[in-house]
């Protein structure tokens, strides 16, 4: 049987092979949130081996890189849907956010990363100097403080 070529969908499987798609995307999915006092990021690796991931910080910007290996050339297959080889994604982090404190853990196909806020960005009282008074204003509440001086 001939088939009619339709380069229209060829050009839109090819995109979807290499960018992704909502379902299914290229790069590794990720979810991120606020828990408290840190932000947590998730990253979907199933089936890396922990020693092939990379995670690298250079100022405020994290890379992931990780590596799948490649399908043994005897093996033949009828779907290849994981993307193989060596593959990365960054994530550019706010500067209320503390870098140096970072902390990752991988389980199950997750790799999760808590990244804790910046002490600078955190709430904190302030001291207002009123003659030789000096009032303490927390910025949390309408309470306020009087500290003689």
């Amino acid at each position: 049987m001939l088939m009619r070529s339709d380069p229209f969908r060829d050009l839109d499987r090819f995109a979807q092979q290499v960018m992704g798609t909502a379902a299914r995307p290229a790069v590794m999915p990720m979810d991120a949130w606020r828990e408290g006092e840190q932000f947590v990021v998730e990253f979907d690796l199933p089936g890396i081996n922990a020693d092939t991931l990379d995670i690298d910080i250079e100022r405020n910007v994290v890379t992931v890189r990780a590596e799948r290996p490649a399908v043994d050339p005897n093996r033949e297959m009828l779907a290849t849907e994981r993307p193989r080889g060596v593959f990365s994604r960054q994530l550019v982090l706010g500067e209320n956010l503390d870098t140096d404190k970072i902390e990752a853990s991988y389980q199950e196909g997750v790799l999760r990363l808590r990244i804790p806020v910046a002490e600078k960005a955190k709430p904190r009282k302030i001291s207002v100097a009123r003659g030789n008074r000096h009032q303490a204003i927390d910025e949390n509440s309408s309470k306020r403080e009087v500290i003689d001086a």
